[in-house]
């Protein structure tokens, strides 16, 4: 969130006086000069670094960055995380957060995947999926009950189907000609996990907690207890270290150790404020958090829950979606308006007006980002959006009611869950 200046460097060009005249040297010290010469060529060659060096957004999926110009004197080979831990540490706050979902920044892991959007629909009890090149509709996977919520898994393979009435979460992996029966989930909700991939989390959502389970079998591990009620969007600090979720009817911003378990902190927002999904900003250093009560998105010190700003955005703004490499975030408002802001520097470039002028639920960026996937449950229909124009560039009608569209494959390292968290 801090701009960052160049400074410029002035090369003195030298200049020649006069003609002079060079004494010839003798043999024996040119071929000393010409021996220490090879010598350092040889060793120069042989000092080279086995990493390549990539300019920022640039290089393979997965491989080292090191920015041109600055310090490197180590670096790793991007060949995985060291043994023993889950994953490469997250970046930190002095880095870039989204470093790895640039457009078409694909992990080795969902190379060669189809990329299709898996819409849950509660009123037909069914995935449906579709092709995101040609925008139709290919199948509907029984999902049983009424999905609410698909969410990708910390493999960015996997999917989990959850939201059920019953309690039953699904899971759909690659290639499978349906979804696969998982445990039961009481009180379902939302379903993240944290960074470090050891745990996952459900959103209680009714009641005043987080429960906790195993992130391959959901079966439970925990609880997290909250001051409020309706905790249903959360995103994590770039260090792994707190969660930060939202309490709508009570105004509040909680902070949670994960680890621990425990509510670090509470922020109260001012009167009449409805706070609900949020976004980490690129540099690590705030939140971005939708109100839809007073129209706009506020500023959220990471560091410790206080209000740094507000900036209005339209009515009723529900819904975020980064669009690739997080330079720009996608507000959808309750008049059926999309605004594209600026996260470095909270400023609206753009507005658009989905058809329907209903409002929508957010989905995601397609992996190359140049299409956005939202879904109208009032209308039955999917759209996606030109991130360009915002032109519809299909609209694909489903029937019933379809929730939030699930965009597969991500470009990321991993997947944090929710509606569309990658880092």
């Amino acid at each position: 969130m801090v701009a960052a200046h160049r400074g410029s460097q002035r090369t003195a060009t030298p200049r020649l006086a006069g003609r002079r005249t060079v004494p010839r040297a003798p043999r024996r010290v040119l071929t000393a000069a010409t021996s220490a010469a090879a010598a350092t060529t040889l060793v120069t060659a042989g000092c080279a670094g086995p990493v390549p060096f990539h300019r920022p957004g640039e290089g393979p999926a997965g491989a080292p960055l090191i920015p041109l110009g600055g310090p490197a004197p180590f670096a790793t080979t991007g060949r995985g995380p060291a043994k023993g831990s889950a994953r490469p540490a997250p970046p930190g706050p002095a880095t870039d957060v989204y470093a790895a979902t640039g457009p078409g920044m694909l992990s080795p892991a969902v190379r060669g995947l189809p990329h299709r959007v898996y819409v849950p629909n509660a009123a037909t009890g069914t995935a449906d999926v579709i092709d995101q090149r040609t925008g139709r509709l290919l199948e509907r996977l029984p999902a049983g009950g009424a999905p609410a919520l698909i969410v990708t898994g910390p493999d960015l393979r996997r999917l989990w189907i959850t939201g059920l009435a019953d309690g039953r979460s699904l899971t759909l992996g690659p290639g499978a000609s349906g979804p696969a029966e998982g445990p039961r989930i009481s009180r379902p909700g939302p379903l993240y996990f944290t960074p470090d991939g050891r745990a996952a989390l459900v959103m209680a959502g009714r009641s005043a907690r987080i429960d906790v389970r195993d992130p391959r079998t959901l079966r439970p591990r925990g609880t997290i207890r909250l001051p409020c009620r309706g905790a249903v969007r959360a995103d994590f600090t770039a260090d792994a270290s707190a969660l930060l979720t939202t309490c709508p009817k009570t105004g509040q911003v909680v902070r949670i150790d994960p680890a621990r378990r425990t509510v670090t902190a509470t922020l109260r927002l001012p009167a009449g404020s409805r706070p609900g999904d949020l976004r980490l900003s690129p540099d690590g250093r705030a939140f971005l958090v939708a109100d839809t009560a007073r129209g706009g998105l506020w500023t959220i010190d990471a560091a410790r829950p206080r209000a740094l700003g507000f900036v209005r955005t339209g009515p009723g703004p529900h819904g975020l979606v980064l669009g690739r490499g997080a330079r720009l975030l996608y507000v959808l408002g309750g008049d059926g308006t999309v605004s594209a802001v600026d996260p470095a520097t909270l400023r609206v470039s753009r507005l658009w007006r989905a058809p329907g002028r209903r409002a929508l639920l957010p989905g995601g960026v397609s992996a190359d980002g140049g299409t956005l996937w939202l879904s109208d449950p009032a209308g039955g229909t999917v759209y996606a959006l030109s991130t360009r124009t915002g032109r519809p560039l299909h609209a694909v009608r489903v029937g019933g009611r379809p929730g939030g569209p699930c965009v597969h494959p991500q470009p990321a390292r991993y997947s944090l869950g929710g509606p569309g968290l990658f880092r």
